[in-house]
């Protein structure tokens, strides 16, 4: 089954870390990457730049509206994330709990699936 843990980051946390801080935490994300793909658990991992750089879209009743970003609503945003291959919701867990920036964020842990069930 595959299993995609979404890193939710508070908005501007990044901007707040030093670069040296920065350097160290994406250290660590690489290394925890590099962990899985011997593991032979890692199908892909990326990480997204800031919601700064993002744009919403959406189309209603035919008009489309096009938000950039910064999101001033948004408390927090979609750092990266990390696709899996993983037997079990437990064992998805526990990879999540592994992942270096549960220590400064949010990992969501969703299970991929057809979006009509």
């Amino acid at each position: 089954m595959s299993y995609l843990l979404l890193i939710v980051e508070p908005v501007g946390q990044r901007a707040e870390r030093t670069p040296e801080q920065g350097r160290e935490a994406y250290g660590a994300m690489l290394r925890y990457a590099e962990s899985l793909n011997e593991r032979g658990l890692l199908q892909r991992a990326e990480s997204l730049k800031s919601d700064a750089e993002g744009v919403r879209l959406r189309v209603r009743d035919g008009e489309r509206s096009v938000i950039d970003g910064p999101f001033a609503e948004a408390k927090e945003m979609i750092g990266g994330f990390f696709l899996l291959d993983c037997d079990t919701r437990e064992e998805a867990l526990a990879l999540a709990a592994e992942c270096p920036a549960a220590a400064w964020a949010t990992v969501e842990v969703r299970e991929l699936g057809p979006c009509f069930l």
